[in-house]
């Protein structure tokens, strides 16, 4: 496996690096789903699509992530399915579903993984737990009425894209969740309660929830039901809160 890029997902999958030859995993680009400037966009669609051309010359089989978030799966009902409408809210979500129909129109063997909020060590600031864990420890934290969000462990994350990529699955969508997202205020007490601060709240707006189909993933690779459940996201922040939490502090 090549792993392509310098960020959070790339550390993650370099220890994939001396498996699955032949596999080449897009690890770049843009991670966070706001104030995202066009030329980042830019920047990355032409990246890949120098990959692909590339993967498809060496016959190489090209792994691509996606999002499973608001942005992607807007629309309160049904779960958000790879194979069903969607109706991306974001400029974010536009544009990787743009790349995701960049691919499908290629002749490239690849893997579009939709993934949700993926929570692990050494990520951007504005990311999720990072975000969340400063303004708390700021004294105040600013939250989306309504909001959900699905916590997956990066590590796994990467078991998951193993376990695909062992199936031989080959030009599709798969999204990688736990089917389970938890009220954004769960995440907010939980993390009060660990780091010892209650911050004061301001709602912004209403956020749409669409929980998210993991009947393909489940289907593809049976062990994925082992993640999930109600004590799941706890586990996952109590893993990872610290570092932010020190991060935090060191800069103050």
């Amino acid at each position: 496996m090549e792993v392509i890029g310098s960020g959070f997902l790339a550390g993650r999958f370099a220890d994939l690096a001396g498996s699955r030859p032949g596999v080449v995993v897009a690890a770049f680009g843009v991670s966070v789903a706001s104030g995202i400037p066009e030329a980042d966009f830019t920047r990355e669609a032409t990246r890949l699509y120098e990959l692909i051309r590339r993967c498809e010359r060496r016959e190489e089989k090209l792994v691509f992530f996606s999002t499973a978030s608001a942005a992607m799966y807007a629309v309160p009902g049904e779960p958000g399915r790879e194979d069903g409408p969607v109706f991306p809210s974001t400029a974010y979500g536009r544009h990787n579903l743009t790349l995701e129909a960049v691919l499908a129109a290629s002749r490239v063997d690849y893997l579009a993984l939709r993934l949700a909020h993926v929570v692990g060590p050494a990520q951007h600031a504005r990311m999720l737990v990072p975000s969340l864990v400063r303004q708390i420890q700021s004294g105040a934290v600013r939250l989306y009425r309504g909001a959900r969000r699905d916590l997956v462990d990066v590590d796994d994350l990467v078991d998951l894209t193993d376990r695909l990529l062992a199936t031989g699955v080959s030009r599709t969508v798969v999204n990688v969740a736990t089917g389970s997202a938890v009220p954004v205020e769960r995440i907010v007490d939980h993390l009060e309660a660990e780091l010892g601060v209650t911050a004061d709240r301001a709602y912004v707006s209403e956020a749409t929830s669409q929980p998210v189909s993991v009947a393909r993933l489940r289907h593809l690779v049976p062990e994925a039901a082992r993640i999930g459940g109600e004590d799941y996201y706890r586990d996952v922040l109590g893993k990872y809160f610290r570092e932010y939490a020190a991060t935090t502090a060191a800069a103050g």
